[in-house]
């Protein structure tokens, strides 16, 4: 038995307090490794290699060009296969900055010394980075508006600050306990003095949850350019012509290229060195969402009508509605 007044214990035997706090700052990791996961899976997924060696993963590939930047294509004689590798870099280098002396190493244990004869170095995009930090930065920038929301959202129901004697304090964590965790009942002794000894200030604290999540989904969106992700709302009612469409797509597909022409030019090199036939390029089902834009039209018989144009072929297709 603690003695009277001590703080509370959760089943670990850890002060209530500590389990507060380390509650609330698991909250916190958990939000910000579910964003990041999930723009690593998006930023993952954006690309389609055909025609790789067996027994290549591609996976590998998009995996160490979002952490690390960069990988090395080698033929290994002694393994007889085509293999992508980690790669450190090393030596001089040539007039375009590419590192001549690479060393390929995997997690097993394989080490291999290669050069520029003998291996091509694919990289993430043109700035040769990672999308990683990148990521990291927006995944930090959604946790927080995601935990404001629920701050907020919360602050709807309590009150900031409750004033009351210390030998009731305990007694009142219990009760606030069950208050939010929205249990139907909450029980209590005649003698707790709710009535008499207590106090709670609230802060009539306003609510913002609308507008922060608007901020959110603009912090997403931005992580989207970042990545080549088409993120043009459609569904909204807003009279845009496609001209307006295409340059609000403008940084989508700037930052779309550098990643896709970047891969592109290193798996030409590799076709070259090695007699394959890889190709890389973006998925269908974001080549069709990012090419096409469904726009309302505000012009054109003044009939409730949808314009689809394909940046692709400039061709346009008039549908009605629905």
């Amino acid at each position: 038995m603690g003695k009277k007044g001590s703080a509370p214990r959760n089943i670990y035997g850890n002060k209530m307090e500590d389990f507060m706090f380390w509650d609330s700052a698991n909250s916190n990791s958990f939000s910000a490794q579910y964003y990041l996961a999930r723009l690593t899976e998006l930023g993952m997924s954006m690309f389609e290699w055909k025609n790789l060696p067996a027994p290549i993963d591609w996976r590998f590939i998009e995996y160490m060009l979002f952490f690390n930047g960069q990988v090395l294509y080698s033929h290994d004689d002694e393994l007889g296969e085509d293999i992508v590798t980690q790669v450190a870099l090393s030596g001089k280098l040539d007039f375009y900055r590419v590192p001549y002396d690479r060393q390929a190493y995997a997690d097993n244990g394989y080490h291999r010394n290669l050069t520029a004869d003998n291996s091509v170095i694919i990289w993430n995009n043109l700035l040769r980075m990672p999308s990683y930090p990148a990521m990291l930065f927006y995944a930090r920038k959604l946790w927080e508006v995601d935990r404001t929301i629920d701050i907020n959202v919360k602050a709807q129901k309590t009150p900031l600050l409750i004033l009351a004697d210390e030998d009731e304090r305990l007694a009142l964590k219990n009760v606030y306990m069950q208050y939010d965790g929205n249990q139907p009942f909450i029980f209590g002794s005649k003698n707790l003095g709710l009535q008499d000894s207590i106090q709670a200030l609230k802060t009539d604290a306003p609510y913002l949850a609308d507008k922060l999540m608007e901020l959110k989904n603009q912090i997403w969106n931005e992580a989207l350019t970042y990545l080549g992700i088409s993120n043009l709302n459609v569904q909204k009612k807003e009279r845009l012509i496609s001209d307006e469409a295409v340059r609000s797509m403008g940084g989508t597909i700037a930052s779309r290229q550098s990643r896709l022409e970047m891969r592109r030019e290193c798996v030409e090199n590799i076709n070259k060195m090695f007699g394959t036939n890889i190709e890389v390029n973006y998925r269908e089902d974001y080549r069709e969402l990012d090419d096409e834009f469904a726009l309302e039209n505000a012009t054109e018989g003044g009939g409730d009508k949808i314009i689809v144009r394909d940046l692709r072929t400039k061709n346009k297709d008039v549908e009605n509605s629905i």
